[in-house]
């Protein structure tokens, strides 16, 4: 998924402030869903973040575009684990690890196997 830096996404000195990579990281999970037709959350059913890990390796500024690249790295039958990056171009600027449990009724379930595919 491809996003342009706004000026909203920055702190005073024009570079990227450092919640909003976890916020694009959000964004291109969701477009995962968006792009098969689905909704990454509904009424009852829905991932949630439960651990992250984050490496901010360069900064982005405002009025750059970024590439989030993800990639699943490990499924369990109640959570999985993807690994998401942000690049500028060639240059890596940011690495995170997301666990995500998926929730039913607020207690964790079972991932329907589409739901993997999607992930795909």
């Amino acid at each position: 998924m491809q996003i342009r830096v706004y000026y909203e996404d920055t702190d005073c000195g024009g570079v990227v402030y450092h919640s909003n990579y976890l916020s694009f990281c959000e964004r291109a999970r969701s477009e995962l869903f968006f792009q098969k037709g689905l909704s990454p959350h509904n009424d009852k059913n829905f991932f949630v973040v439960k651990r992250v890990e984050a490496d901010y390796i360069k900064p982005a500024v405002f009025a750059d575009v970024l590439d989030i690249k993800s990639e699943l790295v490990e499924k369990k039958s109640a959570s999985l684990v993807m690994k998401q990056e942000i690049f500028r171009g060639d240059e890596l600027l940011f690495r995170g690890i997301f666990k995500l449990a998926y929730l039913c009724d607020f207690k964790p379930s079972r991932i329907p196997k589409e739901l993997f595919d999607v992930f795909k």
